[in-house]
């Protein structure tokens, strides 16, 4: 009753990377995601090249495949964006990334863009996936909506242990 000074934890808000087709990580056509083996998450068929930082953090990953991105939030969070299926293979050849392992980045700044078509051109999955790698620090995550969403839109929320 006397918690009106108590802050509440809302959780943090995870934006959508990229425009398209919102899905739940259970939908990806690959098992390490469906499974949630790397962890929970969701994934956005793109409409668009430009992908965009989920989250305001720091960038803690960056693959020379530039196929994948790790961002690190100030609450310990790593989030992994993982740009299509199997697209390692491709060599970077459909991916610039505009951020370097280390920089700051505010949820929606742009961090590079992909080239859709060539990677589906090429017979490889264009999903964009964003996971969350360390689920040992998570209590719960909203279940995802189908549908169309614009990049920098609300998609998910998680909550902390």
């Amino acid at each position: 009753m006397f918690n009106f000074f108590k802050k509440k934890n809302k959780g943090l808000e995870v934006a959508a990377v990229v425009d398209g087709e919102v899905m739940p990580i259970t939908d990806v056509k690959d098992d390490v995601f469906s499974t949630k083996m790397l962890g929970d998450g969701f994934a956005i068929k793109p409409s668009d090249k430009n992908i965009y930082a989920p989250v305001s953090g720091t960038i803690s990953t960056l693959f020379p495949t530039k196929h994948a991105i790790g961002i690190k939030t100030d609450d310990g969070l790593e989030i992994l964006i993982h740009l299509g299926l199997d697209t390692v293979e491709l060599k970077g050849a459909p991916f610039t990334v505009d951020v370097k392992q280390g920089d700051k980045v505010e949820k929606g700044q742009p961090l590079g863009t992909m080239d859709f078509k060539m990677i589906t051109d090429k017979g490889y999955d264009d999903s964009c996936i964003v996971v969350y790698t360390n689920m040992d620090l998570v209590k719960s995550v909203t279940p995802v909506e189908k549908g169309t969403v614009q990049h920098s839109q609300k998609v998910q929320t998680v909550e902390f242990n």
